[in-house]
């Protein structure tokens, strides 16, 4: 009989591999002025759960993956988020002055050095994953993927969905929309890199992305409410930020109680699909990720 993996104990010794591999790509270069990577630096060392990268090398371990082989994509996915995160805390967007209990890169180091942190950390990503050692038609593959999840299919295209509508009323289909594009994309590509680095077969991917999609949503909502309900020295910024800002969001659409349902429906399902990825996927540490995500108080 098998035991459910410790969650918080994988991901916590994890987070210092990932970070020492990041560094690779983040140490002082002669090429980079000092003040740019200064300013790249501080956003992707200033906390963070390093969910995408867990989640990559996540599936490539559950796959009989080796960490090492899918780490320059696990560096790749946190360069994207961490440039979307500088990008959406700007004046011209959300305007947050605190991101994870820290000022906002465009509070220290201004618009232009926080705009210029975000478009080198874009670049870095692709960079990482195109030095990555794996058989180069998964390279290609993986990079394809990451450009068509972080682009205006995807993360972008649910940035700009939520900026046009807010302070509007919005129907659930385009609220959907904004939170599968905006959040859902990035993990899903996460769980899909995972997969493709090793040369998983396409039954395997297609039920690890109904996986990743359905927790992919689940976890905007989760952020949704926990915008509503959780402390401000969780969270690490200030709570009630959505609604202040006439964002559309599940709770302020179905209630929080509703929303705390479609998470845990979600989650369900999320791990439902894992059934048709083998058992070793089902009963494992993908499994103990998704009950995690929707428990999490920040």
């Amino acid at each position: 009989m098998s035991t459910k993996p410790d969650i918080r104990a994988y991901m916590n010794a994890l987070i210092p591999d990932i970070d020492r591999a990041m560094d690779r790509y983040l140490s002082e270069n002669a090429e980079i002025p000092s003040r740019l990577l200064e300013a790249m630096r501080y956003s992707v060392y200033a906390g963070g759960k390093r969910l995408r990268p867990v989640f990559a090398i996540a599936v490539a371990e559950a796959l009989g993956g080796e960490r090492s082989g899918v780490m320059p994509a696990a560096c790749a996915l946190e360069f994207i988020h961490t440039y979307s995160l500088i990008h959406d805390d700007l004046p011209i967007m959300d305007n947050d002055d605190y991101r994870r209990g820290k000022l906002t890169n465009h509070k220290v180091y201004g618009d232009a050095g926080a705009v210029l942190a975000g478009d080198a950390l874009q670049a870095l990503a692709f960079r990482a994953l195109a030095d990555s050692a794996l058989p180069a038609p998964r390279v290609v593959r993986m990079i394809a993927e990451l450009a068509q999840a972080s682009g205006p299919s995807g993360m972008v295209g649910g940035q700009s969905a939520d900026m046009e509508h807010e302070g509007q009323p919005v129907s659930m289909d385009v609220l959907s929309y904004i939170h599968r594009h905006k959040t859902g994309a990035l993990i899903t590509a996460a769980v899909r890199l995972g997969a493709i680095s090793q040369g998983a077969d396409e039954g395997t991917l297609a039920s690890l992305t109904v996986y990743a999609q359905s927790l992919g949503l689940a976890f905007q909502i989760m952020d949704d409410l926990l915008d509503v309900t959780g402390a401000e020295q969780l969270l690490g910024k200030a709570a009630g930020t959505d609604a202040k800002a006439g964002k559309a969001t599940y709770p302020a659409l179905f209630g929080a109680e509703q929303s705390q349902k479609m998470v845990t429906d979600l989650t369900d399902q999320a791990k439902s699909a894992l059934q048709g990825a083998g058992g070793l996927l089902e009963r494992g540490t993908l499994t103990a990720l998704a009950d995690y995500l929707s428990a999490r108080d920040h």
